[in-house]
């Protein structure tokens, strides 16, 4: 309860995320209409499902590991750069992740894609942004490891994972929505960066 008094745009967040993908998943018509689906948006224009999707999950599990890292790390930085500047990292990556999804597979009108992972990546870059030594382990990686260098080796992973043909995952959209997180947690609180880079500078054993 107290998370939720503490962090409401993350419990909100949330709470639609379920919402949604309970509706979608017992509704295969509204799922069909708001999934990301690259043929319907670049030739009926059905730009909503840039937004939409990133709500909409395709089974529990999927839901459940989504909105798992959204409150293990949606929280810290709601409460580091308060709730505006929140929404506007958390929708930022989203669109972000989406954009880059929507890029790389222009050509590919049957592409279908769904999920918060694109936002979710954004609000982990974030996280590591302000806390860039905090131990995180990320599965199936069995140890734990500085968060900058697990984001490093997310943002690799995801760059050469989404080259891959017939891939099940869309690591196209945790790229992109990974770096929007970074560009735009800099954008909308510069001392994000200068708090990264002297904590990175103070590990390394500058001064």
């Amino acid at each position: 309860m107290e998370q939720m008094l503490t962090t409401p745009v993350t419990s909100l967040l949330i709470a639609g995320n379920v919402i949604a993908s309970l509706v979608a998943l017992s509704n295969p018509s509204f799922m069909a209409k708001n999934l990301f689906h690259v043929g319907p948006i670049l030739e009926q224009k059905e730009w909503h499902r840039m937004v939409t999707s990133g709500f909409l999950h395709g089974g529990i599990l999927h839901l459940l590991v989504n909105m798992y890292v959204l409150f293990m790390f949606g929280g810290f930085v709601e409460r580091v750069v308060g709730p505006v500047a929140y929404l506007i990292i958390y929708f930022a990556a989203l669109l972000g992740g989406n954009a880059w999804a929507l890029l790389e597979n222009k050509t590919k009108p049957s592409y279908r894609a769904l999920g918060a992972s694109g936002a979710t990546s954004g609000i982990v870059m974030s996280f590591i942004l302000f806390r860039p030594f905090e131990p995180l382990m990320i599965f199936p990686i069995p140890f734990f490891m500085p968060a900058v260098v697990l984001g490093i080796v997310f943002l690799v992973g995801s760059a050469i994972l989404s080259q891959r043909d017939n891939k099940r995952i869309g690591h196209e959209a945790h790229l992109g929505g990974a770096l929007a997180g970074i560009l735009v947690t800099i954008a909308v609180q510069p001392a994000a960066l200068s708090n990264f880079s002297q904590q990175v500078a103070k590990a390394l054993g500058g001064s």
